[in-house]
């Protein structure tokens, strides 16, 4: 198993196959001291790595329910929490207020997490993209926290009443074929979107495209380290995925062909299951990939 300080990976000349092949099976550890390592793989090509520390974690692991508690009150504390109250929402629902319901509760984790990697990492001024938009709390986050080139993008038409018109860009369409310009963003987030009708090509191909070089490419997902089967059970009309470690070691090597690597350190481990839902058990995941200059 290799072992990296935090860091991501470019390879040169290499199939991703090849990739694959050296990250699972070559033992090897990359110092902070060593800028190149050059290996050779099975396939007979030459792996040239680069190391770009940023000194942050590329993937980790919710671990228990109480992350999730202890992320919200900080939101609440910072004054970034847009989820609203029970009594908020009775009165929505019951017709005495209007507006639409923001973000979800449990996913304060993977949301926290996403804001201190964008507030560490990216200006105020950069253009962030949020894709599957409705009702995200992310984007209205972001809002609160001055950033000022945001652009939401979901398939929904709803997405027209949400927050903040004046001073978001939203557009209805389908975030793996939009019309934006390449390198348009310097940041793209996906919370708890990509598991949904998931495919890896189509998702990396669209991601690399309308990243800067240098930008970045945060996610947040199902996932289990054993795989967990969800065939026949379906969200929003598509399929459901609940991520396993060798599917995303296989997304990280897709990844790679699109220019994308991890941002650090790579932690797959879960201790507990803190997620029940339709019947399944799980947590999450967040991972972050940068897009090669």
């Amino acid at each position: 198993m290799c072992e990296f300080n935090s860091g991501w990976l470019e390879s040169n000349g290499s199939s991703c196959d090849g990739l694959l092949k050296i990250i699972k099976d070559m033992n090897f550890v990359v110092h902070a001291k060593t800028p190149k390592v050059t290996a050779v793989g099975d396939d007979g090509l030459v792996l040239s790595i680069r190391i770009c520390f940023l000194n942050t974690m590329a993937m980790k692991v919710l671990q228990n329910k109480l992350q999730i508690s202890k992320s919200r009150q900080e939101m609440v504390k910072r004054g970034i929490s847009f989820v609203e109250s029970p009594l908020c929402s009775l009165m929505r629902r019951s017709g005495f207020t209007r507006g639409m319901a923001i973000g979800d509760m449990l996913k304060s984790w993977d949301v926290l997490s996403t804001l201190n990697f964008l507030e560490r990492y990216v200006q105020r001024k950069e253009p962030i993209l949020d894709i599957g938009s409705y009702a995200s709390e992310m984007i209205v986050a972001l809002h609160a926290l001055g950033y000022s080139n945001l652009t939401g993008v979901d398939l929904n038409p709803n997405l027209r009443e949400m927050p903040h018109q004046d001073f978001i860009r939203y557009v209805v369409a389908d975030f793996m074929r939009t019309k934006f310009n390449d390198a348009s963003f310097q940041a793209i987030t996906a919370i708890s979107v990509i598991e949904h009708g998931f495919c890896g090509h189509s998702l990396l191909k669209e991601m690399s495209r309308l990243l800067k070089p240098g930008g970045y490419f945060i996610a947040s997902f199902d996932y289990w380290s054993e795989k967990i089967n969800t065939a026949g059970i379906d969200f929003f009309g598509m399929d459901w995925k609940i991520f396993s470690r060798d599917e995303i070691i296989g997304f990280i090597a897709e990844a790679a062909g699109y220019s994308l690597f991890p941002v650090g350190e790579m932690m797959y481990d879960g201790k507990n299951k803190p997620i029940n839902f339709w019947g399944k058990q799980y947590t999450f995941a967040w991972l972050a990939l940068r897009k090669s200059v």
